[in-house]
């Protein structure tokens, strides 16, 4: 029986031991989206929208536990996102559980279109990770180098499997995915998505919005349980795992 609880009844301890792994050494490939009760995953073209305080909560603490936080590089642009840089509490937390203060942070990007200016660069904490495909291109990619690892993990696209593979390659086996829907959709696709924490936002959003996830063609069908269900007034947070 899963286990139902009030989020705001919860301390961070309690928490936090509802979603730690069991092993960090073992690959969690987990990912973090949010939904209207209707199935968008954006109000108004984006997903923070949706949210609200107990969102953020959930939201911080997914990245406090996690090793590699990886997000397509349109939803970087979308959202506005900036470094991956924690909140001091749970920079400390990280460093007293023996990890860095700050996840490393992973781009997703066939194109390279990203800003070598942004935030996302110039106040990392963390020199970050651009996954890319060998056939991007040449120029962009020598001036990303300067501030990033740009790692091709694919000829013309971004393989779910190579991209998992290069960062466990990398001692980051908590990999933590937070967007977008097409990215997603490759994650599940390719059966690479090992857990799904799901907040379900009390919005009837209309239906113009997009789904959380999103894929060329349907992909064979994945059983997941539910691990746990929160409340926060009328907002749910959802966690569930695949058996492998």
């Amino acid at each position: 029986m899963p286990t139902v609880s009030e989020l705001d009844a919860l301390t961070d301890a309690q928490l936090i031991a509802l979603y730690a792994p069991a092993n960090r050494s073992e690959r969690l490939v987990r990912a973090n989206f949010i939904s209207s009760i209707d199935g968008s995953a954006t109000l108004g073209g984006l997903s923070g929208e949706l949210g609200g305080p107990g969102d953020k909560r959930v939201f911080d603490l997914l990245r406090q536990l996690c090793d590699v936080v990886v997000v397509g590089a349109g939803t970087v642009r979308a959202e506005g996102y900036g470094a991956m840089r924690l909140e001091p509490r749970a920079a400390l937390w990280r460093a007293q559980n023996g990890l860095p203060e700050h996840p490393a942070f992973a781009i997703v990007s066939r194109g390279l279109e990203l800003d070598l200016d942004s935030d996302v660069f110039t106040k990392a904490p963390r020199r970050p990770l651009v996954l890319t495909t060998a056939s991007a291109d040449t120029t962009r990619r020598t001036a990303l180098e300067h501030v990033a690892d740009v790692v091709a993990c694919g000829e013309k696209s971004v393989e779910p499997q190579r991209l998992v593979a290069e960062l466990l390659g990398r001692g980051l086996t908590q990999i933590h995915c937070e967007g977008g829907p097409s990215l997603l959709g490759d994650l599940i696709a390719a059966d690479e998505l090992d857990e799904l924490c799901l907040t379900l936002s009390p919005v009837l959003e209309g239906g113009a919005g997009p789904r959380i996830s999103h894929a060329p063609q349907p992909s064979v069908p994945r059983s997941l349980t539910l691990e746990h269900l929160l409340l926060a007034d009328s907002m749910m947070f959802t966690k569930y795992s695949r058996t492998r």
